[in-house]
């Protein structure tokens, strides 16, 4: 009955902030060519989500790592739905790359194009990374961040899988650093469609790769060694999570 209710919850704010999203978009236009306050509309939905249940932990460090009002790349790993929401925690304003498909769910996806996200189709990697490089630059050089699961898709496994080129393109080609961020807990927030009222969500900001030395090494090595950086922190992470349970 409670997750029903927070189901219920989650589609009224959710349609209230589809609507305010839009009234901000149209007021800040003009003069916020970045859409910071409409992104601010979408950590206002993510707040209210994981800060209503009184059990359900998010939490954040490495923010240290980040320069606030510097545009970055920023890679994830990905292993749910709920990564999107739990990574408005991160104090950036930034722009989703995503499937085209999700645009397409009713209220979240149609808050993506108002938010200025990158729609891709997955079937066509030529055409997709021509957008990615496209409109990642343009947001870019507007001051938001680019976020990108690399992966490009789930784990099935909650491991790091591959890496695809695109994230790693743009930011050698705009000449931003790459800020790579790991997170834990989120495949574990539902157990079916029941909500797991105890979850906790942890989330690193682990420190960037500066655009120097994006632009120095070679890109199939850059991948490689963010990938194994990453895979390395996550198990810490998700050592850590654990101890505290204990």
């Amino acid at each position: 009955m409670l997750s029903i209710l927070y189901y219920l919850f989650t589609l009224l704010q959710v349609s209230f902030w589809f609507v305010m999203s839009i009234i901000v978009l149209i007021i800040t236009y003009p003069f916020d060519k970045s859409r910071r306050w409409v992104h601010e509309c979408s950590r206002c939905i993510c707040i209210t989500l994981f800060g209503v249940p009184p059990f359900i932990r998010r939490t954040i460090d490495g923010l240290e790592n980040i320069e606030k009002d510097k545009p970055y790349v920023m890679v994830m790993n990905h292993q749910s739905g709920i990564d999107i929401f739990a990574a408005y925690k991160i104090p950036l304003n930034f722009r989703w790359v995503s499937k085209r498909e999700v645009f397409k769910v009713p209220f979240v996806g149609w808050l993506l194009p108002i938010h200025g996200d990158i729609p891709i189709e997955r079937g066509n990697a030529t055409e997709a990374m021509a957008k990615v490089l496209r409109e990642g630059k343009m947001w870019l050089k507007r001051g938001a961040t680019i976020a990108i699961f690399p992966e490009g898709t789930r784990s099935k496994t909650g491991e790091i899988g591959r890496f695809k080129a695109g994230a790693f393109n743009l930011a050698a080609e705009a000449g931003v650093d790459i800020l790579p961020v790991v997170m834990t807990g989120t495949n574990k927030m539902f157990n079916g469609w029941k909500v797991n009222w105890r979850s906790r969500v942890a989330i690193r900001v682990m420190p960037a790769i500066k655009a120097e030395t994006v632009a120095a090494t070679d890109r199939k090595e850059l991948m490689l060694q963010v990938r194994e950086s990453m895979v390395e922190e996550l198990a810490k992470l998700r050592a850590e999570v654990a101890a505290e349970k204990k």
